[in-house]
Parts: C-alpha cells; structure tokens; sequence
C-alpha cells in the first residue's frame, strides 16, 4: 500500500493541484478588471489546459522523432496516444476559450487569429488520426504518421505561438496586448495559476498513461518497460 502511494506520488500530486485549482479558482479574491470581471477565474483552467496539449503533444512528438529513429512500435504507441490525450485536452481549451470569449468578447467566436489558428491546429491532428485509421500496415502507418506527427506540431507552433505575436489578437499576449503577467496576475492568482498548469500537465499526463496501457492490451503486445 505505501510502495504503491509511493511509486504513484506524481498522480496524487496531480489530483491535489486539480482539486486546489478548482477550489481556490472560485473561491479565492481575484483582481477587479474591465471587461473581464470574475471571468478571470476561467485563467485557471483555460490557459493551463492549453500547456497541458502543448505538453502532451509535445511528447507524442517526440516519440514519433524516436519511432522514426529505432522503428520501435512502443514508441507510435506512446506518440498516437499522446496524440489522443492532447487532443482532448485541446478540445477542452477550445471549449473554456468559447465561454470565456462569450462572456468576455460577446460572442462564442470572433475573427481573431489565435482562435482560428487553435481550430485549424486541432483539425491538423484529427486528420493525423485519420491517416492512421486508413492504413492498414502496422510498420507503415507507424512511419507515414510520425512523419506527419512531426508536421503537425510544427503546424502548431506557427499558428498557436508566431502567427498570433505577428498579427492583431485579442489574446493578452499577443498582437501587441499586455499579457496577464504584466497588469493583473497579482500574486493570488500565482498562487493558484502554478500549481494548476503542474496539475493539468500532471493530469493529462496520467490521462496518457492509461491509454497507452488499453492500447498495448488491446494489440496484445508485450513491451517491458
């Protein structure tokens, strides 16, 4: 029992940053801004949502690089399933993002380029799957995605972190707008802001962890770890 606590210390970490972001993120005072409002709170969950997606296809990425190096199927295993995680926690950020642009912007949607470039981003990965579900040859739908894993985070670097600083954005941050850190995020929000981008990232790292495992179970493959 305390081996087991011990070998998953990380997971319990990680269900506490949730379990506090979600309790100080409503609860806790945070500063009274224009426009914004108590809307701020959703800082809390939408932005560390988005580095979790980073994280986590960042890791897909990555293992598709190794795939592409060692031919080892483990790894388009982890790079797929890391590609399933970020996606979800990619469609989350896109969903808070809507609401908070509701409330905020007055509309679900506007013409801005980082929102436009997180959808086509997203639609970038739905085609990865895609491609993975038409071929049928392990070794070649292993290799042609992580040639296009590969693509498509490059993709997302352009639409999501250069595209955004180099054009108009209502995002703060970008476009020329003060980003959060430098005219609101006092030092209550850090208090909760940290711990849940560790919690998040934590979180869909876990998420990831357990897909890979139904996956290797579900080809019945046997890889030592």
């Amino acid at each position: 029992m305390v081996f087991e606590m011990i070998k998953n210390w990380w997971k319990i970490f990680a269900a506490l940053c949730v379990l506090y972001t979600v309790i100080a993120g409503f609860l806790f005072k945070v500063p009274a801004q224009p426009i914004l409002h108590e809307t701020i709170r959703n800082l809390y969950f939408h932005v560390p949502m988005w580095f979790g997606m980073m994280t986590i296809l960042f890791v897909s990425l990555w293992h598709s690089i190794k795939y592409l190096s060692n031919s080892n199927i483990q790894s388009d295993i982890i790079a797929s399933q890391a590609a399933h995680t970020g996606m979800f926690m990619g469609v989350l950020g896109i969903i808070t993002g809507s609401i908070w642009a509701r409330y905020t912007w007055g509309a679900w949607w506007v013409a801005d380029t980082k929102l436009n470039g997180a959808a086509i981003t997203l639609l970038i990965y739905m085609a990865y799957f895609i491609l993975r579900g038409s071929l049928d040859e392990e070794q070649k739908r292993a290799r042609i995605s992580a040639v296009y894993n590969i693509f498509a985070y490059v993709m997302l670097i352009v639409f999501l972190l250069i595209l955004p600083r180099l054009n108009d954005s209502l995002h703060p941050g970008n476009g020329g707008n003060p980003g959060f850190s430098k005219y609101d995020l006092d030092s209550t929000m850090r208090m909760v802001f940290y711990p849940a981008v560790i919690g998040w990232i934590l979180l869909g790292v876990w998420m990831m962890t357990i897909k890979i495992r139904i996956e290797k179970l579900k080809r019945k493959t046997f890889i030592n770890d």
